[in-house]
């Protein structure tokens, strides 16, 4: 797989490489109780931040399942980090990728997640030639379902009770795009 071309600007985002410099602000985003909710790690301390940091630093070879290729979404007006996104590699012989999304929510609500989303959505189909990529969400969370649903992702599952997230039973949601049915974001409904 070739290496993704880095930064990328988008109207109101650049997507780039994380950074040290990032800890605080990514502490302000994993740090809170709302932003964890549906996911399935506790809110996290400076020290949890900064090893999950020391581990999405390193440039993915994009030739490793299950590396993952997690984003800094920095808002370009404010330089402001306003979360992160991911794409996973999740199967190299099929081709698969699975895209996560962590936004803080001073950020949440004005189209930003769908920005940095559907550009990563470009970077899996475009740069990686990935054949589908999916996304995964807790049943209750239908803002992440809402956003998958807007970047022209279809619901290909709905598993109910299949997980046990923090003490309680949880339906997960898998929504999925081909290549070959994804549009760029000027192709997509409001």
């Amino acid at each position: 797989m070739p290496p993704v071309s880095l930064p990328v600007s988008t109207e109101r985002l650049t997507l780039r490489r994380l950074e040290e410099s990032d800890l605080d602000q990514l502490m302000a985003i994993q740090s809170r109780p709302d932003v964890v909710r549906y996911l399935y790690w506790e809110p996290r301390t400076q020290e949890a931040v900064r090893r999950w940091l020391s581990l999405a630093l390193p440039i993915p070879s994009g030739k490793v399942e299950n590396e993952a290729f997690t984003l800094a979404a920095e808002e370009t007006a404010s330089r402001r980090l306003a979360g992160t996104v991911s794409l996973f590699l999740r199967s190299l012989e099929h081709r698969q990728g699975e895209i996560g999304f962590i936004f803080h929510p001073d950020f949440q609500g004005r189209g930003l997640a769908a920005e940095a989303a559907q550009e990563v959505l470009r970077i899996g189909f475009q740069e990686l030639h990935l054949h589908r990529i999916f996304g995964q969400c807790d049943g209750r969370n239908q803002a992440s379902a809402s956003l998958m649903a807007r970047l022209g992702m279809r619901q290909e599952a709905r598993l109910l009770q299949n997980e046990k997230v923090k003490g309680e039973w949880t339906d997960e949601w898998i929504y999925a795009v081909l290549a070959s049915e994804w549009r760029p974001a000027a192709d997509l409904p409001g």
